[in-house]
């Protein structure tokens, strides 16, 4: 990456329907087209899909068949989007974003800065 690129920034988030807990972001995720990233969402609604209970699972197949080409529309144009199914007392939201991804300084292809070798990192405990 030379100069700034365009992209889409992808999180999951899961919290909890009944409690008063806040959210816990799962995973995100850097794509750097609209089908990468409606993808990621798909691939993780079809993997988790058999252990959802039958309305959750209801919810992923229907965004999967009827309502991801929409969101890749969306997403096309520039527009956030999310995906939200929830099971039992979870609900889970993957979030979809437009976003200008910048260069990182002196980075090159696998090699990390200079300065990553200097830091040490500090215990808490």
């Amino acid at each position: 990456m030379n100069g700034p690129t365009r992209g889409y920034w992808c999180e999951c988030w899961t919290d909890e329907v009944t409690s008063a807990g806040g959210s816990v972001r799962l995973a995100s995720f850097d794509a750097y087209s609209a089908p990468q990233a409606d993808r990621w969402v798909a691939i993780a609604l079809r993997t988790i899909s058999p252990a959802l209970d039958s309305d959750a699972s209801e919810e992923a197949w229907t965004w999967l068949h009827e309502e991801r080409a929409e969101t890749r529309r969306a997403l096309m144009r520039s527009e956030p989007c999310t995906v939200t199914i929830t099971h039992a007392d979870l609900r889970i939201t993957w979030t979809i974003r437009p976003v200008i991804f910048l260069p990182l300084a002196h980075r090159k292809a696998a090699e990390l800065p200079a300065c990553a070798n200097s830091f040490k990192p500090h215990r808490t405990d």
